[in-house]
């Protein structure tokens, strides 16, 4: 990321949800980086309650409609996967 963007969310999951998200941004060539992964691991439940959406995924506010639009396409096959 530059030193003049400003880092965004754009997603947050599980542990392995957020790596697969991650994964997928940078194959779109997105630089990306994950927040609260090794507390989100080992100590979900003290880094959002229950547990849930712990592990987020954060990006450059110059890449913040690529990455969305990845993450909308993630969501999307995730949907039709539960069908």
């Amino acid at each position: 990321m530059s030193e003049t963007a400003n880092p965004v969310e754009v997603f947050a999951g599980s542990a392995w949800e957020a790596a697969l998200v991650k994964s997928l941004l940078e194959n779109a060539e997105i630089k990306t980086f994950l927040k609260d992964e090794i507390r989100g691991t080992m100590i979900p439940w003290q880094v959002a309650p229950g547990g849930v959406n712990a592990v987020k995924v954060v990006v450059s506010d110059q890449d913040i409609e690529r990455a969305m639009q990845v993450v909308r396409d993630f969501e999307a096959s995730r949907k039709q996967d539960d069908r």
